[in-house]
């Protein structure tokens, strides 16, 4: 059945019948939207009110778009998502979309036809991370604490990841904002207003460290946003570098909006290099307490500097590197071996002579 909005927009919709038969058609687990009946008024044409508007045509448009460009297939969507929140409010995706081959497991789309105070967007940003954070059923609080300082970890412990797949990238579900209607110069103020009003959930944490560029995304919102109106526009459609992500001034493929370069994979870089510079400066600290042969002024190497420090006495010869004290030990061991020569040379002529006295008094008396 068709319909047309007052933007000119056709608008097609399931009958009651239709609504019934793709039902039936469509597996079980295609969430079905809830069947509003079209009514007229006396001269056939549609009632105001009756639940098709401009929303639900750009909400259609961008589905299809995204669709097109390779992100899922029809049966990948489902609209008015339920989030619900402990303190009594359910904010609703106007879009769920899931497409793991394009390389985006999960994201929630909201559309905006730019007549939504900035305000209310920013609202629900922040109602969608107060859900990202809530805890899974029986999840042990102590330890989602602890995880929070071990990045993805975390993310282990929250109901999120209970029930959309794992993002293969740092922070919570992206959100996208879809912005359609009013003028460029109104839609590109608007992505403006909200990237300064939102920074708190999208920005990330630099890394306390010093040298550090790094940013930890791990409590954060991917945000990007970008424009019906652009992606009609680009001859590659959704597929082009037709997204911005908020903190960013850029417009890149959803793919490189949703990278972090400047996340997880470049602090692992810095950390490594963090790491060579401490064993750099530890390395020359020690060097610069290597000692020096106090009669030749080489220094020592590793081997000899070890036996020093593990000798449990100190010798006058432990200022020596190692061929200068060896030589000393040759030298000593040399005297020592001359002296014991001597020693028993002496010792020989002295009992030689006490040989020959008792040969020559026993002579005498026989």
């Amino acid at each position: 059945m068709e319909t047309r909005l007052e933007s000119g927009h056709q608008l097609w919709v399931l009958t009651e019948r239709g609504h019934k038969e793709a039902k039936q058609l469509l597996p079980k687990n295609a969430r079905m939207s809830v069947l509003r009946k079209l009514q007229y008024d006396d001269s056939g044409e549609p009632v105001d009110g009756d639940g098709y508007d401009e929303h639900a045509a750009a909400v259609t448009s961008t589905a299809a778009v995204l669709t097109g460009a390779g992100y899922g297939t029809p049966l990948s969507w489902q609209a008015e998502i339920a989030h619900r929140l402990p303190y009594g409010y359910t904010q609703y995706a106007d879009l769920t979309m899931r497409a793991p081959d394009a390389g985006v497991p999960a994201m929630l789309l909201e559309v905006d036809r730019v007549n939504e105070p900035v305000d209310d967007l920013t609202a629900k940003l922040r109602r969608y991370t107060d859900w990202f954070e809530l805890l899974a059923p029986k999840a042990d609080k102590d330890r989602e604490k602890a995880a929070r300082r071990q990045g993805a970890a975390v993310h282990d412990f929250r109901l999120w990841s209970r029930i959309y797949p794992a993002t293969g990238r740092e922070g919570y579900v992206p959100v996208a904002f879809v912005f359609t209607g009013k003028t460029a110069a109104q839609r590109e103020s608007r992505m403006r207003r909200l990237e300064q009003a939102a920074r708190r959930y999208f920005a990330g944490t630099p890394y306390p460290w010093a040298g550090f560029t790094a940013v930890d995304y791990h409590q954060a919102v991917p945000v990007v946003v970008t424009e019906l109106e652009r992606i009609t526009a680009d001859p590659a459609g959704a597929a082009g570098r037709v997204w911005r992500r908020l903190g960013r001034d850029e417009w890149q493929t959803l793919s490189e909006a949703l990278d972090n370069p400047d996340g997880e994979r470049l602090y692992r870089r810095e950390e490594e290099q963090s790491r060579r510079r401490q064993a750099e400066r530890k390395a020359a600290e020690r060097e610069a307490q290597r000692p020096v042969c106090t009669r030749c002024g080489t220094k020592f190497t590793d081997e000899r500097w070890q036996s020093v420090i593990q000798t449990s006495w100190r010798s006058p010869g432990d200022n020596l590197c190692g061929p200068c004290w060896k030589e000393d030990v040759d030298r000593a061991e040399a005297e020592r071996a001359a002296c014991r020569e001597v020693e028993e040379a002496a010792v020989r002529e002295a009992a030689e002579a006490d040989a020959k006295k008792g040969r020559g008094l026993f002579g005498r008396r026989r």
